[in-house]
């Protein structure tokens, strides 16, 4: 996808929160950087950069409107889950970020509320 198509696909992705366009394209040329190719999902509204060889944390980041992952492709059942991480974004902003690492410090893994209300079991999460 070039940067002409990104940009357009990610005014639909934002989910009308204007902070978040910024912010996703710079995600996604942290993911160019690490080597990722950018797809658009438009059934999720998501950017997806997929290929990446680091830069993203355990099977995948989503910052903003955009979905960061090493993996080659990723199924419909994990793009539904990260579509929810992106409206979690687009419901507390910016400050998203703080409030995932602080319920991730406290609450890891398959405990933590954010995931919870993703789907544990489409992010490939296991219930304790």
């Amino acid at each position: 996808m070039d940067g002409r198509a990104a940009a357009v696909a990610l005014r639909g992705c934002t989910r009308g929160r204007v902070s978040l366009g910024p912010l996703s394209r710079l995600v996604v040329l942290w993911g160019r950087l690490w080597g990722g190719r950018v797809h658009h999902e438009p059934e999720h509204r998501l950017l997806v950069v997929t290929g990446m060889r680091g830069g993203y944390g355990r099977g995948g980041t989503t910052v903003g409107a955009v979905f960061l992952t090493g993996r080659r492709a990723c199924g419909p059942e994990l793009l539904r889950h990260e579509a929810v991480h992106a409206e979690q974004w687009a419901r507390h902003g910016l400050g998203f970020a703080l409030r995932y690492l602080v319920e991730e410090l406290s609450h890891p893994g398959a405990g933590n509320r954010f995931e919870r209300e993703a789907g544990l079991a489409d992010g490939g999460y296991r219930a304790s």
